[in-house]
């Protein structure tokens, strides 16, 4: 799909603040104790495009091993690109040089899925979320670093005396509130949020979400919502992305994907979050995968869901479907619609 192409997926009014072109890692497979020799690659993401627009939250879901979490640390640049571009205002990411990716750095933050092992045991809460203020030079004089530190901790529903607590003194949901105030330190303009309420009870992760979307509109905030529970990213996004085997498969505004999905294997993944009712669940449909996914260092020719798809055809073993807009802002990954 043509860059030209993907931004009509984005409404005049909407202007992308990541543009996503062609993205690719390969991880390399070796073999040798002394002399090692690539044997494999694994095809983590496999030519991925997609905008984010400024203030919005971009949901990207999939199986375990889908590619969503590399893609984000490809976004992060916590690791490198095999190939593509990651364009943050004018700037590609993919190959920037270390003091442009200092200056980014400023504006793109990330919280992580385990709230306990992303913090420093051995720093105290107000060290932690003081660090990056102290390492970007942001604000260098101590006393003014622990006021702010104290504001952040009160934003995210904190009392600034946790300043001076360990991070095993605290629960599971005021440690990742923890790690939404260092994210904020440095006032972002984008947030990943990498399984950011997975490891979290259900009452806390209401609390944690409701937090992210009160931050997201006070401070205009933009964020790519990593996860797997799709119950939480229809609460939360304003448009999702699915992906498959290092592949998108579909992207749609959230509504319309949950209402309307296109894609077989979107339509299965909805199928299989449960609805509160009983009735209700008896009696709809379960749209079940038949069979294991591929290895991404061997994946099928062609739909790289072909093997498991109930709507495949020959066509679908040789021919890669386009990344094509079949309805208004509703773009799909399959031949077959």
């Amino acid at each position: 799909m043509s860059p030209k192409a993907l931004n009509k997926n984005s409404s005049a009014d909407s202007t992308p603040l990541i543009e996503i072109r062609d993205l690719k890692k390969y991880f390399q497979v070796n073999e040798g104790a002394i002399v090692q020799k690539t044997v494999a690659q694994v095809k983590a993401i496999d030519g991925v495009s997609f905008d984010i627009r400024k203030g919005e939250t971009l949901g990207l879901v999939g199986e375990s091993g889908c590619g969503k979490t590399t893609t984000g640390r490809c976004i992060l640049r916590l690791e490198q690109p095999t190939a593509g571009q990651i364009i943050y205002d004018g700037v590609d990411m993919a190959n920037a040089n270390p003091k442009e990716l200092s200056l980014l750095r400023q504006r793109i933050q990330v919280i992580f899925q385990d709230p306990f092992s992303s913090l420093n045991p051995r720093m105290k809460i107000g060290e932690i979320i003081a660090e990056p203020m102290a390492v970007h030079g942001i604000e260098p004089d101590p006393a003014k670093r622990d006021k702010r530190v104290g504001e952040l901790l009160t934003v995210c529903g904190l009392s600034p005396k946790m300043a001076d607590r360990y991070p095993h003194e605290m629960s599971g949901g005021q440690r990742q509130r923890v790690g939404i105030a260092r994210a904020l330190s440095l006032n972002p303009e984008f947030i990943v949020c990498d399984e950011a309420v997975s490891a979290l009870d259900v009452s806390i992760q209401a609390q944690v979400i409701n937090l992210l979307e009160d931050l997201r509109e006070e401070f205009n905030l933009t964020y790519l919502f990593i996860a797997h529970d799709l119950s939480v990213v229809r609460h939360i996004c304003n448009r999702v992305a699915v992906m498959y085997l290092g592949n998108m498969v579909e992207l749609a505004d959230c509504d319309e994907l949950f209402d309307n999905p296109l894609h077989p294997y979107t339509e299965a993944l909805l199928s299989a979050v449960p609805i509160p009712d009983p009735t209700i669940e008896k009696t709809r449909e379960h749209r079940i995968i038949e069979g294991e996914i591929p290895s991404p260092m061997n994946p099928p020719s062609g739909c790289v869901f072909h093997t498991r798809c109930p709507k495949a055809v020959e066509s679908c073993k040789k021919d890669k479907p386009k990344f094509r807009e079949i309805r208004p802002n509703h773009w799909v990954a399959c031949s077959e619609i």
